[in-house]
């Protein structure tokens, strides 16, 4: 190997890249209030534009499905254009999108204004993601995505604890315009501090000829069984907390269970303080000891659906306090489960693919809530509102995710070891 070839040497960290990437996350935590602000305001939004439980699922299937549509193209985007590009535009879509909402006359341009926010949310995470690996060492990995997504999920706890509280006090268009502020905020600071690495430490040069680079991106990214393993994981652990956030949640605790919304919204937030020790705790344990990914994934799974079907089971007329916030307390483990995910795909694929192999195992969890947001939105419609046959559309997704994380395990932890191997005897040949 020449010197001309070597990889660069990894970055060192400190509290410049802290910054730097705080900045970063500090978008993606606007663009999760944005994001989870229906989630609270689903009721509001029935009563606002007039609609029913299929037409209010669709203002978060859409969002999903623009967010969902644009994880591959962000990740080439990401890998071509670098971080700070993507991250701005990113930024002024989904804050006209959360202006747009709070403005929106009719049901048709509010559905426009969410599909514009989808957008603009879906150019955050995967910038996140390379942001950190481009200004910390690769050893942080597993922390730095589980302490991005405790920030994402310290956005949602603003939706249930402030948005929420705002609609009932300042109203619809207050709440929302002024939602929007924030992303002007974060705007400015991306403009004048962000950095997509540090210096000495520039990517080298990748060739991009147009749809060939695109079809060989996606295409060598799918080859490896440790980006589809990443995929069906995050697919597979994400979306029952996704859904319960996002929408069908505080609809459930209200009219299913009889809670008021105060109650309600406590429950929602429990989901989100889970999140955020967990991922913590997921973090470490992943940094510490690789071979725990597949079990905690697995393990993270099999208590969802366990929890998810006592609560739905449970006899008429009400499931106990107790259970419920069980329930939460469980679903709040969802999202770092997700993000072990990463922890496959990452290590499967060199740095120049690093955005295209996250933008597909990010498309998982999000194909896999909007499925399910549809499910429930129809089903409640054609039951007349019966959670329980509704809410069962969560263990048919389930087993199809688990099929395919347990068929593709071997291969991606066989792949992974012969990755390995190659780096350390690249390491030993390289010339003195």
């Amino acid at each position: 190997m020449s010197s001309a070839t070597l990889p660069a040497p990894q970055p060192l960290g400190g509290r410049r890249a802290a910054f730097v990437w705080g900045i970063g996350v500090g978008v993606y935590f606007v663009a999760v209030i944005f994001r989870t602000s229906l989630g609270v305001a689903g009721l509001d939004a029935a009563d606002r534009f007039h609609v029913n439980a299929s037409a209010l699922s669709t203002f978060s299937i859409l969002q999903l499905l623009v967010y969902a549509g644009m994880q591959i193209p962000v990740g080439l985007m990401v890998d071509r254009l670098g971080t700070k590009k993507v991250l701005v535009l990113g930024t002024v879509l989904f804050t006209v999108g959360q202006l747009g909402f709070a403005l929106s006359p009719s049901y048709a341009t509010a559905l426009g204004s969410r599909a514009l926010l989808g957008c603009g949310d879906a150019m955050t995470f995967i910038s996140v993601l390379r942001l950190g690996s481009r200004w910390f060492p690769a050893k942080h990995g597993p922390m730095i995505g589980q302490v991005a997504a405790l920030f994402g999920m310290a956005g949602n706890l603003v939706s249930t604890l402030v948005i929420a509280r705002a609609l009932h006090g300042v109203g619809w268009t207050g709440t929302f315009v002024g939602s929007s502020l924030a992303g002007v905020a974060v705007l400015v600071l991306l403009l004048l501090f962000l950095r997509d690495h540090p210096e000495g430490h520039e990517p080298p040069p990748a060739h991009h000829a147009g749809a060939a680079f695109v079809r060989r991106q996606i295409a060598e990214s799918w080859r490896e069984p440790g980006t589809r393993l990443g995929m069906w994981v995050h697919f597979t652990t994400q979306f029952p907390a996704m859904v319960f956030l996002l929408l069908w949640g505080m609809p459930f605790l209200v009219e299913a269970q009889g809670l008021d919304r105060g109650t309600a919204g406590g429950l929602l937030t429990l989901v989100v303080l889970s999140n955020m020790v967990v991922g913590l705790v997921y973090g470490q344990l992943i940094a510490r000891h690789h071979a725990a990914r597949l079990p905690l994934a697995l393990g993270t799974i099999g208590a969802t659906a366990l929890m998810w079907a006592a609560t739905i089971a449970y006899p008429a007329p009400h499931a106990p306090m107790w259970l419920l916030v069980t329930l939460c307390l469980v679903l709040g483990a969802c999202g770092p489960a997700s993000m072990i995910g990463f922890d496959f795909s990452r290590p499967a694929n060199p740095p120049e693919r690093q955005g295209t192999a996250s933008g597909i195992t990010n498309m998982g969890g999000f194909i896999a809530s909007m499925t399910t947001l549809l499910a429930v939105g129809v089903l409640l419609d054609t039951t007349g509102d019966n959670y329980r046959i509704a809410f069962s559309s969560v263990f048919f997704l389930e087993a199809l995710g688990l099929v395919q994380i347990l068929r593709l395990r071997a291969r991606a932890q066989r792949r992974e070891r012969e990755h390995l191997v190659a780096s350390r005897v690249e390491a030993v040949h390289v010339p003195v």
